[in-house]
């Protein structure tokens, strides 16, 4: 569905609970993911982990596709880092419990 055709409200909440769920199931791939990489960590120190040059490269790459897909370059920037910092934690967790077995 294309917003500008949406005629009220009702029907423009029903588009983004549906994106939600899109954007949930990616968030689940993209976990999945992530704990693999922190498996296969298990014997590199937490810089590895936290990777602070990986981080920036994302956010650049992240903010170089948001404007042609119409999406605000700061709102991604700023939902990734918060996207990265959660994944960084789990990542943590799954680093520290795969290196101590």
């Amino acid at each position: 569905m294309n917003p500008a055709g949406a005629h009220d409200l009702t029907e423009i909440r029903a588009a983004i609970d549906a994106l939600d769920g899109r954007i949930v199931e990616l968030i689940g791939e993209r976990q999945a993911w992530v704990e693999r990489a922190g498996r296969l960590k298990r014997t590199q120190g937490e810089g590895a982990v936290r990777a602070p040059g990986r981080v920036e490269a994302v956010i650049e790459r992240v903010r170089a596709l948001a404007a042609p897909s119409g999406a605000s370059p700061e709102v991604v920037e700023r939902t990734y880092r918060a996207l990265i910092a959660s994944f960084v934690e789990l990542e943590l967790d799954v680093h520290s419990r795969e290196k101590g077995s």
